[in-house]
């Protein structure tokens, strides 16, 4: 019996400390949150104690949720924490939304919390743009940022200019998910001053109406699948440059002029080649001449044994030969070879270059 009573007295004993424990690690947390708890009652964005204790225990920093509502509220927007809530834990920016709100209220502007939710999950800063909603914001093209100062266009007469150009925007809140950023802007705006000039007769007319590029972009709708609206396109400077037309063309002379120069040296190579092969050919005429005269005296000699030629005919040849000779030497041509063709003709002297 008294084992059973010291048993309930133990028990009874723990309980009470598991009791005081609770109580107290709830004391903990009511002081621990009563600031927020109460500024947010004073504010009139109550927010309960459970609640506040239930972000803490879900990893959300409960500040940030208390002053996004108190914001929220003071500016007669009603968003439920639990929406606050989820955004933070999708990794969202609560803070800059709550005020993107309070701005696009202030300013008039329908922006649902879904769609600001949507901007700020997607990347973009949308505070920043319902400031540009608001306030128009100034793009310089071409961007100095990246390297390039002007934008370099030839007119029809070869005459180049240098553009530089200032794009008053204002952000689409309604295209801000899924539209294109600056970069694209700038892009076409640089497109439409390159067309423009290009299709202008001469730099003179560019120069005397620069608005007339101004006007002929704005017509093209280069803000289509942007997020943003172009209000204005300003051309800044122009300036004169190369006359690319005019160092084209003697680039192109020069290339005619090496092409013509080396297809002449191709047909001098050619006749230098077919002279070099016409005096071949002569000397192996000549020496088809030689062999055959050669073979002069083994055919007289052979007419000797075959009885085909006497002692007469022979010397009356010789006769014949000195009398070529005489006459050959008088007309100043060189001798007959010995015991060869009497009416063999001089060889031609080389042709020369």
């Amino acid at each position: 019996m008294g084992d059973g009573l010291l048993g309930m007295g133990t028990m009874g004993i723990f309980l009470g400390l598991l009791v005081g424990l609770l109580a107290l690690g709830f004391l903990i947390l009511f002081f621990r949150f009563f600031g927020l708890w109460l500024r947010a009652l004073l504010s009139g964005a109550h927010v309960g104690m459970g609640r506040l204790i239930g972000m803490w225990l879900r990893q959300v920093t409960p500040g940030v949720i208390v002053d996004s509502r108190i914001m929220l509220t003071k500016a007669g927007i009603d968003i439920a924490s639990d929406m606050l809530e989820t955004h933070f834990l999708a990794r969202g920016d609560v803070y800059k939304v709550s005020r993107a709100l309070v701005a696009a209220n202030k300013a008039n502007i329908p922006l649902p919390f879904q769609r600001a939710a949507a901007i700020d999950l997607a990347g973009r800063d949308v505070y920043e743009a319902v400031r540009t909603s608001v306030n128009p914001k100034v793009i310089d093209c071409p961007d100095t940022t990246k390297g390039k100062a002007t934008i370099d266009a030839v007119a029809k007469d070869g005459i180049q200019l240098r553009v530089k150009a200032r794009v008053t925007v204002r952000a689409n809140i309604e295209r801000l998910v899924g539209g294109a950023t600056e970069e694209t802007i700038i892009a076409r705006v640089g497109e439409g001053i390159v067309t423009t000039i290009g299709s202008s007769a001469d730099y003179k007319t560019v120069l005397e109406s620069p608005d007339n590029i101004s006007k002929t972009v704005l017509k093209k709708g280069l803000d289509a699948g942007t997020a943003f609206e172009i209000l204005s396109i300003d051309i800044a400077d122009v300036d004169v440059g190369e006359n690319v037309g005019a160092k084209l063309q003697a680039d192109q002379a020069d290339a005619d002029k090496r092409r013509f120069q080396a297809e002449a040296e191709k047909r001098r190579a050619a006749a230098l080649a077919q002279e070099q092969e016409m005096l071949a050919r002569v000397q192996e005429n000549r020496a088809k001449v030689v062999l055959a005269e050669a073979e002069i005296p083994l055919a007289i000699a052979e007419a000797f044994k075959s009885g085909h030629l006497g002692v007469m005919d022979y010397y009356r040849l010789r006769n014949i030969k000195a009398d070529t000779d005489m006459r050959t030497s008088i007309g100043g041509g060189p001798p007959a070879a010995p015991g060869g063709n009497p009416g063999t003709p001089p060889s031609p002297a080389p042709a020369g270059r």
